[in-house]
């Protein structure tokens, strides 16, 4: 019987997914994984097999130590070289015991390691988070992601929102987000502008924005992005729109660097007000997987509108299915939107589809040194 008469054809599985079936039935059959680890020749795999499940399994433990670190300031203690193990119980303000737990188990993940002098310094991790503020503010910010995923199958079946994180971005659960007061949206707007200077840094050295007369930035935040691009590209305009309480803390940002001559921040919501106009370029930085489906689409509308002829459009955010960041995109992300109670991690070529629906005739994904922090995608409006 056809297709056309309603019923669905059987599609016979690919060569692919047969050899995956395969493997994956030798690697669940207990015989096999004994056989495996015994083996010389696939004894690696299968170590590495255990320790990655095990690393799923004791995950939860890992952030718990990381954050402890955060908490305490170790990695601020070990910043300028090492320290005696009884001074940094001192300075920790940790018994003995507590203290040298707290180290080992910082050793065994890259955060802290011990000297054969017997003193304690950074690891190749703790190290990295010298100077990078925004990790050690996403890292205290998850602890209200920590207690929203305490029963994660409740948070599955419940409807959006309602959470300690759903709380936390104000305008997510606002019927009238313009109306936040800076009481509402000053922390969220901190730790936008904590992070948001490891994204800048990935965008700029993906695109150079020299090329443009006037960059809008929606969703700004504080401007924090734009300070970035406007250091970047002197001769360029930039204009900022985001909520009326988050745009007057873009203006003092701007008014601090001395960039009012060629900085605006405009206050608004972006879902029912209209946008500047006189931009040559659009960005969207990590606002997109923040919002529904149809709150995206009407948005890539006015922006697609807004533009002139042969504008674009820059989108800059984690997305799914990213080669070696696939854990990112969809595990962390998925979850962590879904108890944000809004938006969801989208594929490149589900971006690209949504840019072209909304009018813009070319898209494309450039490439980026970092994928895991940020893919970059640009659109093009057609040329009169």
């Amino acid at each position: 019987m056809s297709a056309s008469a309603g019923l669905e054809v059987p599609v016979a599985p690919s060569l692919r997914d047969r050899f995956r079936a395969w493997r994956e039935g030798l690697t669940a059959s207990p015989g096999f994984r004994r056989w495996a680890a015994g083996f010389p020749l696939t004894r690696p795999f299968a170590r590495r097999r255990a320790r990655a499940l095990f690393d799923l399994c004791a995950g939860f433990v890992y952030s718990q130590v990381l954050l402890a670190c955060v908490r305490l300031r170790l990695f601020d203690m070990l910043e300028h070289g090492p320290v005696d193990e009884a001074e940094l119980a001192r300075r920790l303000d940790l018994p003995p015991e507590g203290a040298l737990r707290l180290l080992r188990a910082a050793a065994a993940l890259g955060l802290t390691m011990q000297r054969d002098d017997r003193r304690w310094a950074l690891g190749p991790l703790g190290a990295a988070m010298i100077g990078n503020p925004g990790i050690a503010a996403m890292v205290e910010h998850h602890a209200m992601l920590y207690a929203d995923l305490a029963d994660p199958v409740a948070l599955l079946r419940r409807p959006r929102g309602g959470n300690a994180l759903s709380g936390y971005w104000a305008y997510a659960g606002a019927a009238a987000p313009g109306s936040l007061g800076r009481e509402r949206t000053g922390d969220y707007t901190a730790l936008m502008a904590a992070s948001q200077p490891m994204v800048a840094e990935e965008v700029i050295a993906t695109y150079d924005f020299r090329r443009h007369r006037c960059l809008l930035d929606i969703g700004g935040g504080s401007g924090a992005f734009l300070a970035a691009v406007a250091a970047a590209a002197p001769e360029l305009r930039v204009m900022l729109f985001d909520l009326p309480a988050v745009a007057a803390q873009a203006r003092e940002r701007f008014a601090r660097l001395r960039l009012e001559g060629r900085a605006t921040a405009h206050g608004g919501d972006f879902a029912v007000d209209a946008l500047p106009a006189g931009a040559d370029i659009v960005s969207l930085v990590r606002v997109l997987h923040d919002h529904d489906d149809d709150v995206v689409m009407a948005l890539l509308r006015r922006v697609h509108a807004a533009l002139p002829p042969g504008g674009r459009l820059l989108v800059a955010e984690p997305m799914s299915g990213t080669p070696g960041a696939e854990p990112a995109g969809d595990a962390y992300f998925g979850f962590y939107l879904l108890a944000m109670g809004r938006g969801r991690p989208r594929k490149p070529d589900e971006l690209q589809a949504m840019a072209r629906a909304a009018g813009f005739a070319t898209a494309r994904l450039l490439p980026t040194r970092t994928p895991l922090l940020a893919r970059v995608l640009v659109a093009d409006v057609a040329s009169a």
